[in-house]
């Protein structure tokens, strides 16, 4: 007996599309049209399923997608949350890092933002996995490579 998982193993796949997007703002238009258009998959189903999926959070959040398309023209997408030097910059209220981390310090952060984004990115599925200590970790070692400093308080 075939089951349905695999009938849907068994599809080829035409290519893996990555893409940023801005959350709620998938359009037909650049960069999503041109990218999706080539494989020929349904933009206006991709726009309107990404939106539904990403209007929780604020409008104009660069999101990561992952799209697999199919052969038969059909396609499924997994979003992530943004990413970590996004959130780092938007708590340190800056809009680069520095030119020189380790030498120079643009900012400081509070142990308490570094956990807060480690509870949105434990939930994107490649951390699904890994302790909240772990993704804390991650976390500190990026803020340090952008020359933004972890303190306990400010």
């Amino acid at each position: 007996m075939t089951t349905l998982k695999d009938v849907v193993a068994r599809r080829p796949i035409a290519a893996t599309i990555r893409l940023t997007v801005p959350a709620g703002g998938a359009r037909p238009a650049p960069p999503v049209g041109p990218a999706l258009g080539q494989y020929r998959l349904n933009l206006m189903a991709f726009c309107k399923d990404f939106n539904a999926r990403t209007q929780k959070y604020k409008p104009d959040t660069p999101m990561a997608v992952t799209i697999t398309a199919y052969k038969d023209n059909t396609f499924e997408f997994t979003v992530k949350s943004p990413s970590v030097t996004w959130f780092l910059k938007k708590a340190a209220g800056i809009e680069s890092g520095s030119s020189r981390p380790g030498h120079v310090v643009v900012s400081s952060i509070m142990l308490r933002h570094v956990y807060e984004i480690a509870k949105v990115k434990q939930s994107d599925p490649f951390c699904q996995h890994m302790s909240i200590e772990a993704i804390c970790k991650s976390i500190i070692g990026t803020a340090n490579s952008m020359g933004i400093q972890v303190v306990k308080d400010l």
